[in-house]
């Protein structure tokens, strides 16, 4: 009676491996000449890369495609000191960016709420995504041990694809190195 008993239990525990998901880690550098992954979430001030969709409140990279490269960088946490001077660098150089067709994004895994306090004080002039769920940043291999964000870049082409991905980033020297790239590789 005690075999009959442990032979199903043994067949369940083999049969569990085959149906269960695995959660699958992600290569950011992996990415690179892959379509990059979409990703259609909550956005402070949409209107500085949409003009066109002043009164949309959510940001897809599907936006972009045919139209604009995209430097989209993933930092840990709003208004914290390295976020806050990578987030201010790439303030700065906003309009360099656009005259490469280039539009910057972050994106952390704070809510909006905090997302828009951070733009507030710190007067920038791109969107934040917000990403509480972190299935974004999961998406781009970039969700850290600690379960927020880590300090990535990707450089998106105007055909949806990653051209470059940062995973070393100083946070006061970022911005113009990944300006450097986008002038060097994807200028018209």
């Amino acid at each position: 009676m005690r075999c009959v008993r442990l032979v199903p239990l043994a067949l369940v525990l083999l049969a569990v491996p085959a149906f269960a998901q695995e959660k699958k880690d992600v290569d950011p550098k992996s990415l690179v000449g892959k379509p990059a992954p979409d990703i259609t979430l909550p956005a402070t001030q949409v209107e500085k890369v949409l003009p066109n969709k002043a009164d949309k409140k959510t940001i897809s990279l599907k936006d972009f495609e045919g139209k604009k490269n995209v430097v989209l960088f993933f930092y840990p946490k709003a208004m914290t000191k390295g976020c806050t001077i990578e987030s201010c660098g790439f303030r700065d150089v906003t309009d360099d960016f656009a005259k490469l067709d280039t539009v910057v994004i972050g994106i952390s895994t704070d809510k909006l709420d905090a997302q828009t306090m951070f733009t507030e004080k710190e007067k920038l002039n791109f969107p934040l995504i917000a990403d509480p769920d972190k299935k974004a940043t999961e998406s781009y291999g970039a969700l850290g041990k600690s379960g927020f964000a880590n300090r990535y870049t990707y450089v998106i082409d105007k055909k949806g694809v990653v051209r470059q991905v940062y995973t070393t980033v100083s946070p006061t020297d970022h911005p113009k190195e990944v300006l450097n790239y986008v002038k060097e590789n994807l200028a018209k």
